[in-house]
């Protein structure tokens, strides 16, 4: 008798690895459930999933001579996800990603629409230069103690 894909049969677990689990269908074959292919959610440790003895249903995902392929996942219903309210309520405000960034008032770009670009890049340039400068004068001081060790 041969298997062929899709069928869905009912085996008994013989072998238990950290790779899967060896199931006996009833024409006497041996086929491998991969770890991939137990449940729908993680399986970490196939045991905490399956026992030697166990009978499950299964079904053939792939076949070739002397090997068989075999998913308990595939004759398994597919859990429904949680709601939304399982994890807390959705934002009001439609999350970070869709809130307008706030400026503090002296920002460049702030309050500045009557600016010219040329003004604002000019005003972003002094704003750099300084910032640039305080943190030359940090890494000079920093550098200049590890020249003395």
């Amino acid at each position: 008798m041969g298997l062929e894909v899709g069928d869905i049969l009912t085996g008994k677990v013989t072998g238990i690895t950290k790779f899967g689990a060896f199931v006996t269908v009833a024409s006497g074959q041996s086929g491998l459930v991969h770890i991939s292919e137990i449940s729908h959610t993680y399986v970490n440790d196939v045991s905490d999933h399956l026992a030697v003895g166990q009978e499950v249903s299964v079904k053939v995902i792939h076949s070739e001579t002397g090997k068989l392929n075999l998913s308990i996942k595939a004759v398994t219903p597919v859990p429904p996800r949680p709601s939304r309210a399982h994890y807390g309520s959705p934002p009001q405000d439609g999350g970070p990603a869709r809130r307008q960034r706030q400026q503090p008032d002296d920002a460049p770009g702030a309050g500045e629409s009557g600016q010219s670009f040329e003004d604002r890049l000019k005003r972003f340039m002094q704003d750099s230069d300084n910032k640039m400068s305080g943190s030359k004068m940090y890494a000079d001081k920093k550098g200049s103690r590890r020249r003395r060790s």
